[in-house]
Parts: C-alpha cells; sequence; structure tokens
C-alpha cells in the first residue's frame, strides 16, 4: 500500500520539475522582478535603494564603488561571456553554421530591432533627451521567452523553439554590436591599447592550441579590467573573451568552450540574471501612482518590444517565404510564427541594462523606461502565450 504524500511534498515536487525545465529560468526570474518591485515600493524601499547604490567602504576596483556598479559592470559580464560562448558555438558548429540556416534568423532578427527602434522614435516625438533609448526595446529576453514555450509544454513543433533560439542569438549579437558602438563613453587611448594587448594573447592562445581554461580566465579577467577603464562598457570584454576560447577537442576528445558553457550557462541563468533582475527591477513608483508619470517614454518603450517585435520578426519570416528567400520554420502554422514573433517582445535582461546605459545622468528616465519594459514584457509574453496556446496540439 503506498503512503499518502503531504501537500506541501506534492507541491515541493511540481516546482522543482517546473524549474528544473525549460520554464524554470524564465519563472525565477518573473519571481525576482516581482520581489524587486514590491522591495522597492514597501517601507523596505529606501533600504534596498541605500544597498545598492550607497557607496562601498572599500572597493578592490576604484571605477566600481558601490554594489549596483559590481552587478551591472562586474557580474554581467560574466553573463555576456556565456552569451559570447554560445554565440560561437551556434556560428560555427549549430544552427548558424551554415548560410542557409542563418538567412531567417538573420532577416528576422535584424527586422526585429529595426522596427521597434523606428517605433520607438516615433512614439518619442523626436523629443532629443529621450533619442538615446531608441536601443531599449530591441532586444528579447531569451529565458522569458523560452520559459513561456516551456509551459506550454510539447504541443508545438520542435522547429518554433529552434527558431526562438537562433534568432534570440542573433538579436544578442546585435545588443552586444550597439552597446558597443553607440553607449561607449569618452575613449582612453592607453587602456583601449592595452585591451587590444590582452585580447590580442588570446587570440594568439587560440591559434597556438592551447586549451587550459585557466588562460582564458585569467586573460578574460585582465581584459576586463582594461575594458573598464578604456570607456567601453565593460562587459563587452565578456563577449570577445569568449570568442577566443578554443571550440576544438583536445587530447581527451573535450571542448573548452562546450565544457565551460556547460558549467556556466545554468550559473549564468539561475544566479547572474535573477541577481541582476533584482538590482534593476526594482521601480520605485510616485506618491501619485502610475498617473503621475510622464506616460511618452514608457509608451515608446512598450510599443516598439509589443508592435515592433511582432511586426518586424512576422513581417520577416512572411516575406521570405512569399519571395522564395527562405521558407518559415518546419512544420508550424502562421499563427504559431505569429506567437512566437509575440513573444520575441518579452526584453527583460537585454533591455532593461541597455536603459541604464541610454540615460546615465538621468535616472527618473531609467525608472521610466524600466516601466516601459515591464508593461511591454507583460503584454508580449501574454499575446504570445494566447495564440501558441490555442495553436498548440494537446
Amino acid at each position: 500500500m503506498t503512503a499518502k504524500r503531504h501537500p506541501f511534498s506534492i507541491l515541493a515536487g511540481r516546482i522543482a520539475r517546473l524549474l528544473h525545465g525549460d520554464a524554470g529560468a524564465g519563472i525565477l526570474l518573473l519571481a525576482v522582478a516581482a520581489a524587486a518591485m514590491l522591495l522597492a515600493n514597501s517601507p523596505l524601499g529606501p533600504a534596498y535603494h541605500e544597498i545598492l547604490h550607497h557607496p562601498l567602504g572599500s572597493s578592490p576596483v576604484a571605477h566600481l564603488g558601490t554594489l549596483h556598479a559590481w552587478i551591472n559592470d562586474g557580474l554581467m559580464a560574466l553573463f555576456f561571456f556565456v552569451v559570447g560562448l554560445e554565440i560561437k558555438r551556434e556560428v560555427l558548429e549549430g544552427q548558424l553554421a551554415r548560410p542557409e540556416q542563418r538567412r531567417l534568423p538573420v532577416l528576422a532578427a535584424i527586422a526585429g530591432m529595426a522596427l521597434p527602434a523606428a517605433i520607438y522614435l516615433l512614439v518619442s516625438g523626436g523629443e532629443p533627451r529621450l533619442q538615446a533609448g531608441w536601443a531599449i526595446p530591441a532586444a528579447t529576453d531569451i529565458a522569458f521567452a523560452v520559459g513561456i514555450l516551456g509551459l506550454l509544454g510539447k504541443g508545438l513543433p520542435p522547429s518554433l523553439r529552434l527558431f526562438l533560439l537562433t534568432v534570440a542569438i542573433v538579436d544578442d549579437l546585435g545588443a552586444v554590436a550597439i552597446i558597443a558602438l553607440v553607449y561607449t563613453a569618452q575613449l582612453d587611448l592607453t587602456w583601449l591599447a592595452l585591451s587590444g594587448v590582452v585580447l590580442a594573447g588570446l587570440a594568439l592562445a587560440n591559434r597556438r592550441g592551447i586549451k587550459r581554461g585557466w588562460v582564458y580566465a585569467l586573460g578574460g579577467t585582465l581584459l576586463w579590467y582594461a575594458v573598464l577603464h578604456s570607456g567601453i562598457h565593460a562587459t563587452i570584454a565578456g563577449v570577445l573573451a569568449a570568442l577566443c576560447v578554443p571550440i576544438a577537442l583536445d587530447r581527451q576528445g573535450e571542448s573548452l568552450l562546450l565544457r565551460m558553457e556547460h558549467v556556466l550557462a545554468p550559473l549564468s541563468a539561475y544566479l547572474i540574471v535573477p541577481v541582476f533582475g533584482l538590482a534593476n527591477a526594482g521601480v520605485a513608483l510616485p506618491r501619485g501612482g502610475i498617473a503621475a508619470i510622464d506616460p511618452t517614454l514608457p509608451m515608446a518603450v512598450a510599443l516598439g518590444l509589443v508592435l515592433g517585435k511582432l511586426g518586424g520578426i512576422f513581417g520577416a519570416v512572411y516575406l521570405a517565404e512569399k519571395s522564395g528567400f527562405a521558407p518559415r520554420p518546419a512544420g508550424t502554422s502562421w499563427r504559431q510564427v505569429l506567437g512566437l514573433s509575440a513573444l520575441c517582445g518579452i526584453g527583460f535582461t537585454m533591455s532593461l541594462f541597455i536603459a541604464q546605459l541610454a540615460f546615465p545622468a538621468a535616472p527618473e528616465l531609467v525608472e521610466d523606461a524600466k516601466l516601459g519594459v515591464f508593461a511591454g514584457s507583460l503584454l508580449a509574453a501574454l499575446l504570445g502565450f494566447v495564440l501558441l496556446r490555442r495553436s498548440a496540439r494537446g
């Protein structure tokens, strides 16, 4: 006779299974974002902001004088390192390795970044102080988007998930390029030259076939330190260092890049990104509530995410198939493509990160942009979920 399980044991088991699947990282990030919002608007709000922004008594890196700076410029460099590993793997051996595989995701990602930026600029009305935020709605949060697909179960064609991943990877690459080219402060040529020397050393180690992990860990740390002082955003060092990690097999038949990605990807998804969300998602609403906020910036971001991503990606896929440039993902219906395009409007992590870079001297605009990110991401998630749920099998 089977012993009756306690309700709490059943609940814990279901939560564990849910967090272990595709939906896990997205659900955790959602919980963390909600917690940050509650903290920022509770009696603990002042303490929450004080912990993040109060100058540290001492810091080993002078440029990082607060806990918030360590998270955004330090910890997030490791997140971008994982992004770089994923990009390199997909381009060399994955779903972006062959030209015919790259056509549709690259086209969809470009359109899915261009249209949100255009809608943002249109809605913001050309206001000079808001123009720097044009890239905020251009990015997709892969953890949230894949998490929504995970909640839908196995009733969707596998090609849909694969297409989402490849579009998100190209999207991440575009976001990294925007950060490097657009949101760069005044350059320090000495530190920039030193960054080049360290990067050349990492590339040489790769070319010489050095496959010791500590070499790239040490070189990546030195590169991050130099880039941090160069004027280019420090997280770019994470991507550059990752691109130097060798993917070729060693004598034991293992790949250093795959081994690093296997170890660091869960750390990034279940620790680094949630910590970033906790530190950046807390928006303190004004005393007058949402009605006291100027809606221009939040509306520009939200519409860019919802309408821009949906229209850009779906339009690109539709035109690609009708013109014979590339077929839509195998076995998918147009409703499923539309639902997936809507999901790509979830722009949490990268959008929040770009918002910090877009308005460094205007914290009130950063807060307004965050509200737009939350509203747009929520609407995109709900729209995508409904469309895909109705077309899922079983």
